[in-house]
């Protein structure tokens, strides 16, 4: 299938690893100029030249934090120098720490992580999305969680903040629509990133559990009885952004090989 992304400008946050640089590959396999951010120059400056070695593509990247209150002004700025605007945006963080809702939500984690995980991504969206609209098209794609219908065991934090942007979502989609702008969330579930690899690790400690009695457990819970690639959740959120979604808009889409308990 042609996406029709060919030419488009995406804006990828949180791509120096795990699902943010396989979405950013991913756009950039059908032929979508990629904008990197994160914390790692040395990453990500790794990240665009294995894109660039492909030659469909172009990536370049920018150092940013998403977690400093000038993130969003920043990175919409440089995004129009080195695109010139954007056409898709990602809207992707990194997780906060695990932890018990008696352990981790304490009014210092709230703050600090609602301003990375809510307001960077709502702030940089409302700068991004009028050009989309004056143009016509635009895809706001948001990464969440599985979490934010299923809360998870001992993410008390990624559980109450990141449910702040379902909302959020619903509102904005209707709100742009009729400007040929879509905004979805993607949940993944578990895939295999570094990040599970230090869930697992966390919770490993935590339990007295080996990781690999800690991964056994897990995958047992899942359908399809594997952990998800980074490729597979890539391609949807791709298609997400695709010109072939343009009447998809306003949902929650799983990645999560049937984990999910509830419909």
């Amino acid at each position: 299938m042609d996406l029709g992304i060919s030419g488009k400008r995406a804006l990828v946050l949180a791509s120096s690893r795990g699902l943010g640089l396989g979405i950013a590959v991913a756009l950039a396999r059908e032929g979508a100029d990629v904008l990197l951010c994160g914390r790692s120059a040395e990453k990500l400056a790794a990240n665009c030249a294995a894109i660039n070695a492909e030659g469909k593509g172009k990536a370049q990247y920018v150092e940013a934090d998403i977690a400093d209150s000038g993130f969003p002004a920043f990175i919409a700025a440089e995004a129009e120098r080195l695109l010139g605007g954007v056409d898709i945006l990602v809207n992707n963080t990194g997780g906060p720490v695990p932890g018990t809702a008696q352990d981790v939500l304490t009014a210092d984690n709230l703050n600090t992580y609602f301003q990375s995980m809510v307001v960077s991504v709502i702030t940089l969206t409302n700068l991004i999305v009028p050009q989309m609209k004056a143009r016509g098209w635009g895809r706001v794609l948001t990464v969440a969680s599985s979490g934010v219908f299923e809360p998870i065991a001992n993410l008390a934090l990624s559980n109450t903040l990141r449910s702040a942007l379902v909302g959020w979502n619903k509102t904005l989609s209707a709100e742009i629509a009729g400007a040929g702008v879509t905004a979805n969330l993607l949940l993944p579930g578990r895939i295999h990133t570094d990040r599970i690899d230090e869930l697992d690790g966390a919770n490993a400690k935590r339990s007295g559990k080996t990781l690999e009695e800690v991964r056994e457990a897990s995958v047992k819970s899942i359908p399809a009885g594997r952990l998800g690639t980074v490729e597979e959740f890539a391609s949807v959120g791709a298609f997400l952004c695709s010109v072939p979604a343009s009447y998809v808009t306003g949902t929650l889409v799983r990645c999560d090989g049937g984990a999910a308990k509830s419909i």
